[in-house]
Formats: C-alpha cells, sequence, structure tokens
C-alpha cells in the first residue's frame, strides 16, 4: 500500500494502472474510518483490479458554523485500519494543493442540492461536488463507490457524472449500522454515553415507518407524523423528516411504490442523518 499526497504523484500511477489496462475502483473518504468505509473498500477490492481511497476533509462543504476544525482525524489510525483490506493507493491530498491561491471554480447540481439536507446547509453540495469531480479527475476511477447513508449526495453525485459525460460508474452501498440499528458515522464520536443510547430511536423511527407500509398506510403525511412522535422524546432538534422520490427528492404524498424516507435530526450538538428505502410491495 501506498500513501501519496501529491496530486501529479496520483495522476502519474493512475495513466500508468490504465495503460495496464488495470479497472480502478475508488472510494473517496474524509478519514476517521469505520465499517461503513471498509465496506466500501472491500467491494471495490472485489470488483476492481487497483483500489485508491482519498483521505481528505474537505473545507468547502462546512459552513462556518460547522465543525470542520472538529472533524475528527487520524491519518495513523485510518492507515492501520486498511493496511490488511487489499487498498493499492491511499491518497490525502493537501489543502493548499486542492485549492490553491486565487481558486475560483466551482461545480453545482441546481434544485437537487437545494432540497433535504441542502436547506439547512447552503453551499454544502456545492463543495461536495466540486471536490469529487476534482478527485475524479486526479483519481481517473473506472468505478465509485459511496455509501447509502448519505443518499441525497449519492443521488446528485450520479446527476453530476450523468449530466457532465464523466466516464465514472457511481456504485452506491448499503447503510452499514452498529449492533443496535444506529448508522455508522464518524460524527458518532461526538455523543456522550446518554446521547449514545439515545440515538438508537432514530434506526427504530425508521422501522416503525417501513411496519406502518408494511401494514398498508402509504399516505406519507400520516408517517411522517407518527415518525416525528416517536422520536421527539429522544432528540434535542427535528432539521426535517420527509419522504421524497429517490430520483428527484421531491415529495410524495403517497407511497405508490416506493419512496425515501430521509431525516436530519439533533441530538445534544451532534447532528445525525439517516434514512431508509420504503417499499409498497401490493404495487411493485
Amino acid at each position: 500500500m501506498r500513501v501519496l499526497h501529491s496530486i501529479t504523484s496520483m495522476q502519474k500511477i493512475s495513466k500508468e494502472f490504465q495503460r495496464q489496462g488495470k479497472i480502478i475502483g475508488f472510494v473517496p473518504t474524509m478519514g476517521y474510518f469505520h465499517q461503513g468505509h471498509l465496506s466500501l473498500m472491500l467491494q471495490a477490492r472485489k470488483d476492481t483490479d487497483k483500489v485508491v481511497v482519498s483521505i481528505f476533509v474537505n473545507p468547502i462543504q462546512f459552513g462556518p458554523k460547522e465543525d470542520f476544525k472538529r472533524y475528527p482525524r487520524d491519518l495513523k489510525r485510518d492507515l492501520k485500519m486498511v493496511k490488511d483490506i487489499g487498498v493499492d493507493i491511499v491518497f490525502c491530498p493537501k489543502e493548499e494543493e486542492m485549492y490553491p491561491e486565487g481558486y475560483k471554480t466551482y461545480v453545482r447540481v441546481k434544485e437537487l442540492e437545494d432540497r433535504l439536507c441542502g436547506r439547512f446547509r447552503p453551499g454544502h453540495f456545492q463543495g461536495v461536488c466540486t471536490v469529487v469531480l476534482k478527485l475524479f479527475n486526479i483519481v481517473m476511477p473506472h468505478i465509485a463507490y459511496f455509501g447509502q447513508k448519505d443518499a441525497q449526495q449519492a443521488i446528485i453525485i450520479k446527476r453530476m457524472v450523468k449530466d457532465l459525460n464523466i466516464p465514472v460508474k457511481i456504485k452506491v452501498m448499503p447503510i452499514v449500522r452498529e449492533s443496535d440499528g444506529l448508522a455508522m458515522s464518524s460524527r458518532n464520536t461526538y455523543l456522550n454515553k446518554k446521547e449514545r443510547e439515545d440515538a438508537v430511536i432514530l434506526y427504530r423511527g425508521l422501522q416503525l415507518a417501513k411496519e406502518l407500509v408494511k401494514s398498508g398506510i402509504n399516505d406519507s403525511a400520516y408517517i411522517i407524523e407518527r415518525v416525528k412522535k416517536f422520536i421527539l422524546p429522544k432528540i434535542t432538534k427535528i432539521d426535517y423528516i420527509e419522504i421524497v422520490d429517490y430520483k428527484n427528492l421531491l415529495p410524495l404524498k403517497k407511497i405508490e411504490k416506493e419512496g425515501l424516507l430521509a431525516l436530519a435530526v439533533w441530538i445534544g450538538k451532534t447532528r445525525l442523518i439517516d434514512n431508509i428505502i420504503l417499499r409498497n410491495k401490493k404495487n411493485i
């Protein structure tokens, strides 16, 4: 496993991989790995010849009052965790090289970026799209892997790739959860003991929604209200609970076939997101 910090070095190796006819799998991350990250790397290992993982805490996707400085970082720990997975390259670019003085170019996916999390984190998805496109141009992967936990991010990246004719296949992998159901996230480290215990209410709320649909209820407003009442005793604040179309993120009044239930809530001072795809099997 090689660790690279230079953009030109990464591009040189990627070009060599391509000359050799190797299929490159790419997992973009902000580091502080957990099993969710590792599951993406393991899938890339199965699917491709060469696996590249990037670690870069991207400053332009954080708002002025968000947790950029606080976001957990531990490169030594991360490298130790991926040592035996079969990762070929860990690419850790420097901020000043990714965004040199005078940097002016940004990427937006209009409309999609303004829904769900975008309403509460203005500029976030512009920052995500910009860094992901830069990383695609640097790593030149054939397949890139993203997690379903960040469902809106995956949908937006897919749209960017389609609209800009980027020759990368986007593969979205299932959410990896703790034994009690909490979706794995680097931000879970912010939770104290009681907050961590309370956080499992999110998974239980999603399961409640699943059971409601299974019982024949498909009215989105009713399902959302039931989930809201169920989780409220354990949380600090709700940013949103919505049921939307999986492709365009527009609200659904009824779940005719399937809908994405996505939520973002605060537990203490920590913002957590989660989601589930609700399927009305009577109409599928």
